[in-house]
């Protein structure tokens, strides 16, 4: 049987610092990707007027989970792409799969988002 992974040996406090440092460090290489960048700017003007244009908790909340969910698509594509990527720079057609399919969930989380704030601006200034 082999030894457990040392960062796997730590055990409370210990455990999550570490684990948030990992977290950050995860942040700092997602602001390296483009599309991850441009994500960021635009949940910076949407994460305020979600709690100015819903009119209660839920809304708000809708509103702003929409934005958060792209972002963490989005993390999880980079996730996908940088694991492909470790494989080797051949073309190969799952890896063309997997990269295609995060990107798909992207824009599917993309999508989300377009109807979650169009249904909430149509109520708030239209209907």
């Amino acid at each position: 049987m082999t030894a457990p992974h040392p960062h796997k040996a730590r055990q409370g406090l210990s455990r999550l610092w570490h684990a948030t440092g990992y977290s950050l460090q995860g942040l700092h290489a997602g602001w390296q990707e483009k599309a991850f960048r441009l994500e960021v700017q635009l949940s910076i003007l949407l994460l305020p007027a979600a709690f100015l244009l819903g009119q209660n908790w839920v809304e708000r909340m809708l509103l702003a989970g929409s934005v958060l969910l792209v972002l963490i698509v989005e993390l999880l594509n980079s996730g996908i792409e940088a694991a492909i990527d470790r494989i080797g720079p051949e073309l190969h057609p799952l890896s063309k799969k997997a990269k295609d399919l995060g990107s798909a969930a992207v824009l599917v989380s993309l999508v989300l988002l377009s109807l979650t704030w169009g249904s909430a601006l149509l109520a708030r200034f239209v209907v």
